[in-house]
């Protein structure tokens, strides 16, 4: 906690939570395994009271400050993860928008930290019915119990450790939260609890254990940084140094580790770190929100731990506290827990529509009080919220995927083809990154008005090149493009719209990288037209939020046109093929002096670089001409 409100570092505090978890769930499984067959429903029971009256008062609470103190554009995604937290589903639901390139707008959620615990109950709720599955296959030999758990542990260690080290290679943010890269911690854990006892260790190896695991505690805070290396081999770090401390365990030395681990302050932040833990992240987050800043500093961090810590200490006296006195049976346990997840779900499902309440229809769209970018031609109407609404913002994209969508030969992508009702007159390839993807929305009703038929061929941070532009080591991206290069000349479309430049900032950093114009060659030896389109401005803030913070009168948000576009753009200095004709993007995102954050009362930008779907959706009957010209309609 220390970490995260100090430096925002990830410490490694939540794998050794997993490795404890292991150590002490396997101990008490095993142990009445050797007595006989284990009550899985009283366990679960004992779970479910121990774990969910705390979640829910915490959930509850985040939901009502949330409601007060949040932006409107981070309620639907806030009230998203509430859900998926009270399921227990938390962890999935992050990984999901870890691979997710439409949840870039995604910020740091009230609830967050309920990926952990959500990967904690899944545990709790698998691994008993594991154990008495191994005891069932033992029940003829008992004494090979711990033998058949010993194997079934290493091998889960041994699977689950090889599945963390290649998808943390391959994809950390999706790796971070998945359940089956963390099961070794688990399985470290009950490994220690098995072994424990039946190394004979003495007495001043195990105190070294014990100090040296806590000095390895300490200094992985300040070495790693989790959040972007974990849960690989960097994980054993902080796993390792939990098990030495695990080890050094209780001795009659004077010197050993216990004696600082049984300080009655210890022994209470024990007690109440569990509501602690619950507590501190959603404080955190809302301190920062409350004071609208990205930090906290020094006297604001010691501020978000004492109130997290008083809020502690009242959940654990006035709630957990109480509860361990009444004797309810396994039925009333499960009935009431089940109660209590259905009352944060219905209050979840109020703020969803109260937020649903505040958005605004869209069937003003193209309109003469929402006029968009016809507005750059016609004048700007009188003054109007703003469309979309800032509760729906983030969610204002155009969704390819739910096209007829197919993956591409062996690339981790898919190429998605709009359902059309007849054979179309035309297919037009769309290729390249979500800033041709954006542009889908103005080209749906041109193509619908044509009885065009669209194919997208999209992939985040990867427009059309015969090189990866965004980032020279992307080989996936290379891959990428090489088979939608071979897929063009299987499909040999009508006609392919892609980017004609990128890069567009403050400080007339536009170019039209060589690969762009290699792949322009290619398709001219096709004789397959394309329209290259200019890209839009990238700003230094998220636009949303600018005008949250800023307002709009003046249009604080907005941007010089010539501190981002040169007058002549850069493909104009380019021999390219005769095949390629251009639209200048800059024309329809700009006036002739400023490129600014809304118009025609359309917000343009729904982040810091990507078009809202409602405004390039108002481009469609201004560019209808250009398009239709270039692509041979």
């Amino acid at each position: 906690m220390v970490h995260h409100v100090s430096d925002g570092r990830v410490s490694g505090g939540v794998d050794v939570f997993f490795l404890v978890s292991g150590f002490l769930l396997t101990g008490q499984l095993a142990r009445a395994a050797e007595r006989g067959p284990l009550d899985l429903p009283a366990r679960w029971s004992r779970m479910a009271r121990r774990l969910l009256p705390s979640a829910t008062v915490v959930l509850l609470a985040t939901i009502a400050a949330g409601a007060l103190l949040l932006p409107e554009t981070r309620w639907p995604q806030t009230v998203r993860e509430i859900i998926a937290s009270a399921l227990f589903l938390e962890n999935w639901q992050l990984a999901a928008d870890a691979v997710d390139y439409t949840a870039r707008n995604n910020t740091t959620s009230v609830v967050q930290h309920f990926w952990s615990l959500s990967i904690q109950v899944q545990f709790f709720l698998v691994w008993p019915l594991a154990v008495a599955l191994v005891a069932l296959v033992a029940r003829r030999a008992p004494h090979r119990l711990h033998a058949h758990l010993t194997a079934t542990l290493l091998g889960v260690f041994a699977v689950s450790l090889s599945c963390s080290i290649a998808l943390t290679a391959a994809d950390q943010p999706l790796a971070y939260f998945h359940s089956l890269t963390r099961l070794w911690e688990f399985a470290l854990g009950g490994l220690l609890a098995l072994w424990i006892d039946r190394v004979p260790w003495t007495r001043g190896e195990r105190v070294a254990f014990g100090w040296a695991g806590v000095l390895g505690l300490v200094a992985c805070g300040f070495v790693l940084d989790g959040g972007s290396t974990f849960p690989g081999y960097a994980a054993l770090w902080p796993t390792l140094a939990g098990a030495l401390v695990l080890l050094g365990g209780v001795t009659r030395s004077g010197y050993g580790v216990h004696r600082l681990l049984l300080l009655r302050p210890v022994q209470f932040l024990g007690e109440v770190s569990y509501p602690l833990y619950l507590w501190h992240w959603p404080v955190l987050v809302l301190f920062m929100v409350a004071r609208d800043q990205d930090e906290v500093g020094p006297l604001g961090g010691i501020a978000v731990i004492m109130v997290s810590f008083v809020l502690a200490v009242l959940t654990s006296r006035f709630v957990e506290s109480p509860l361990r006195r009444v004797r309810l049976s396994d039925g009333d346990a499960y009935r009431y827990g089940a109660a209590a997840v259905a009352v944060v779900l219905l209050a979840a499902a109020i703020w969803q529509s109260a937020a649903t309440r505040r958005e605004i229809p869209s069937d003003g769209l193209g309109g003469p009080q929402y006029p968009g970018a016809a507005a750059l031609v016609d004048g700007e109407p009188e003054p109007a919220p703003l469309l979309p609404a800032p509760v729906s913002v983030y969610q204002d994209w155009v969704w390819v995927q739910d096209w007829d969508c197919a993956p591409l030969s062996e690339v981790a992508a898919d190429i998605c083809t709009q359902p059309v009702e007849a054979p179309p007159e035309r297919r037009i390839l769309v290729v390249g990154d979500s800033h041709l993807e954006q542009f889908i929305a103005a080209l749906v009703p041109i193509a619908r008005q044509h009885d065009w038929q669209l194919i997208g061929a999209l992939r985040g941070a990867c427009p059309f090149s015969t090189a990866s532009e965004v980032d020279p080591d992307d080989a996936e991206c290379v891959a990428w493009n090489a088979a939608v290069a071979d897929e063009i000349t299987e499909l040999r479309p009508d006609a392919v719209i892609t980017l004609a430049t990128r890069d567009v900032r403050s400080g007339l950093t536009e170019q039209t990288p060589p690969g762009f114009v290699e792949q322009w060659r290619r398709l001219a030896d096709l004789d397959i037209p394309v329209l290259a389109v200019r890209d839009n401005p990238r700003f230094a803030q998220d636009v949303p939020d600018c005008i949250r913070r800023q307002g709009r009168e003046g249009d604080p948000c907005g941007v010089d046109r010539d501190t981002v576009y040169a007058a002549d753009p850069p493909y104009a200095q380019l021999d390219v093929p005769s095949n390629v004709s251009f639209l200048d993007l800059a024309d329809y995102v700009c006036t002739d002096t400023r490129c600014p954050a809304e118009i025609g009362n359309v917000l343009v930008y729904l982040d810091d670089n990507h078009l809202t779907a409602s405004y390039a959706t108002t481009m469609a009957p201004v560019i209808e001409d250009q398009v239709v010209s270039a692509v041979g309609g």
